[in-house]
């Protein structure tokens, strides 16, 4: 594979380890770093050209960076990409102590133009999965919880309602109960399984398991709330949202839109119809191909914006 130009630039220690921490901790491919590195070194150029950086910043000065790539006339989903790298890059800055704070905490998240709702992009999901950054129990419920959630396609329901029993370790295969009781068997990749494991290694779910279960089948659930209960849909609908607004996702996210870009993606690179609606447990082909339609718009949307001969002279 040609080197990429941006990997010969080198960025402030701080940003190079943060970058060196997604790759060995979080297992990002080299595709999504150097889309990271891309966005940090613009953001390192413009600190520089206000004499900060990465550990003086305020938030105040993030509103001035979002406004400057407004009036460049920047693309609102390029703004948002590179915001929420940076809010990334802050929150493992303030969690590793190397700055008492974190300015992008009050940082209002930039709004992509929705309309008809629509999947998260893969880098948006992305972003998402890498908002949780810490090792508490929480942390790791709450990374297992989104990745499962993205890996399977899952509804929150099937998701809460999961005992031990269900998911297949070693196979990295967990079994979900739909609507009617209906029983599928579905696999989750290594993002998952990786995160599955740190939540069920000595530091995870076992800070959890109370002295005493006050409701019987508890003990057997995959997730647990801070009591020691069970995970409830709303809390689990709540863990969404709270990465969601860190990562700057704020339009319209919830625990169906993980569902849906699950299987927008997995269309986007050739998994077959029939699989896709086994997988998701649809009664109906007729439902898993709105789907198809969501792929086909998106296809559309890309090729009329870098083709230089799809849109007529004169108008679309």
């Amino acid at each position: 594979m040609k080197p990429d130009p941006v990997d010969r630039v080198e960025l402030p220690l701080e940003v190079e380890e943060f970058l060196v921490w997604l790759s060995s901790e979080r297992g990002r491919s080299r595709n999504t770093i150097q889309a990271y590195r891309r966005d940090l070194l613009a953001y390192q150029r413009w600190l520089e050209s206000r004499g900060s950086s990465v550990l003086s910043i305020t938030t105040d000065d993030l509103v001035d960076l979002v406004a400057e790539r407004r009036s460049s006339g920047a693309a609102t989903t390029s703004i948002a990409r590179q915001i929420a790298a940076i809010r990334m890059l802050h929150r493992y800055l303030a969690i590793e102590q190397l700055r008492p704070d974190d300015p992008t905490s009050r940082l209002d998240g930039v709004r992509v133009p929705s309309g008809i709702p629509k999947p998260l992009t893969e880098a948006q999901v992305t972003s998402l999965l890498d908002a949780v950054l810490g090792n508490e129990p929480l942390d790791r419920r709450d990374r297992a919880l989104l990745e499962l959630l993205y890996a399977t396609g899952a509804r929150i329901s099937e998701v809460v309602g999961l005992s031990m029993g269900d998911i297949d370790f070693d196979e990295s295969l967990v079994r979900l109960f739909g609507k009617g009781s209906k029983e599928r068997i579905v696999p989750y990749g290594s993002s998952a399984a990786i995160a599955l494991d740190e939540w069920f290694s000595p530091s995870g779910r076992a800070h959890l398991v109370p002295v005493r279960w006050k409701r019987r089948g508890d003990a057997e659930a995959v997730f647990l709330n801070q009591h020691g209960g069970r995970l409830s849909r709303q809390g689990a609908w709540l863990v969404v949202k709270k990465y969601g607004d860190r990562a700057g996702i704020t339009d319209h996210l919830s625990p169906h839109v993980l569902r849906h870009s699950c299987a927008t993606h997995l269309l986007d690179h050739g998994a077959d119809l029939r699989i896709v609606q086994e997988m998701l447990g649809h009664a109906s082909i007729s439902t898993t191909q709105v789907y198809t339609r969501v792929s086909q718009e998106r296809l559309w949307e890309v090729y009329r914006s870098a083709h230089p001969r799809a849109v007529r002279a004169g108008g679309t």
